[in-house]
């Protein structure tokens, strides 16, 4: 697959959103007051929608830079599994051994710390980690502020290296979430924003046959798949089984990005 440095893109500029919507609200005030409260308001709605729906969009790039495909991969696919470790892990990792394939998973802080034996296991068997939030506050991240996001990915970045002994290169948002304080952050700690390409929403309630029919289409080289174990439905195991047997009869394989 493709090198890391050519998939590992820290945010350059992670405030010029900010800067792009205190404009925004200037002009919308200069309006108000040349053209009437009309045109006003009509422009401040809009200038609050432009910045609002970019949060919902997980591979939208307004607010930071985001891999969501991986270019020049040949007959590979990048297989990443979120919201672990947990009781799944030690399951998904037989899996994987089973079918030669390796994954980034995506961990949550706190149950890393849980559970670092997993994490380390993980590491043992030529897996990845990244950077899946502290505490995967699902209901409010779109909302988190400067201090509360630098809480969340900053104590998961210092868990996973505390366990690992290295820093993670790779951070996925809560849901996808992605809202004008992710940028500074991610940049300070050197993280690469990472989307996907393939995805089944396997991680609500689904059966292993509707996932699958809406992931599988997808599944092409260079793909970005997003998994998940450990869902309250109980069918991550089957699903990710069948990812792997899909890849096998298409003769894709599921490896880790290069190193530089």
């Amino acid at each position: 697959m493709t090198t890391v440095e050519t998939l590992h893109c820290p945010p350059r500029w992670p405030w010029r959103a900010l800067l792009g919507f205190a404009l925004s609200q200037l002009l919308a005030l200069a309006v108000w007051i040349l053209a009437g409260w009309g045109w006003g308001l009509a422009l401040l709605l809009a200038s609050h929608a432009l910045f609002l729906v970019p949060v919902f969009l997980p591979n939208c790039r307004f607010y930071t830079p985001v891999t969501s495909r991986v270019a020049e991969a040949g007959e590979a696919v990048w297989l990443t599994i979120d919201d672990g470790p947990g009781r799944d892990t030690p399951a998904v990792l037989d899996l994987l051994d089973r079918y030669q394939a390796k994954a980034t998973f995506f961990l949550v802080g706190e149950r890393a710390l849980a559970h670092p034996e997993l994490v380390r296991e993980l590491i043992c068997r030529g897996h990845d980690v990244g950077n899946h939030s502290h505490s995967h506050p699902q209901a409010r991240f779109w909302r988190l502020g400067p201090a509360a996001m630098a809480r969340e990915i900053g104590h998961c970045q210092q868990a996973l290296q505390a366990i690992t002994g290295r820093p993670t290169r790779w951070y996925r948002s809560v849901v996808g979430m992605t809202n004008p304080c992710v940028g500074p952050v991610v940049q300070h700690l050197g993280l690469t924003r990472v989307g996907w390409s393939a995805r089944g929403f396997d991680g609500v309630d689904c059966t292993p046959a509707q996932v699958l029919a809406r992931l599988l289409p997808d599944l092409k080289p260079g793909a970005i798949v997003l998994l998940h174990e450990g869902s309250g439905h109980g069918h991550n195991l089957q699903i990710i089984e069948g990812v792997l047997q899909a890849l096998h009869e298409r003769r894709l394989q599921a490896r880790l990005p290069a190193g530089p």
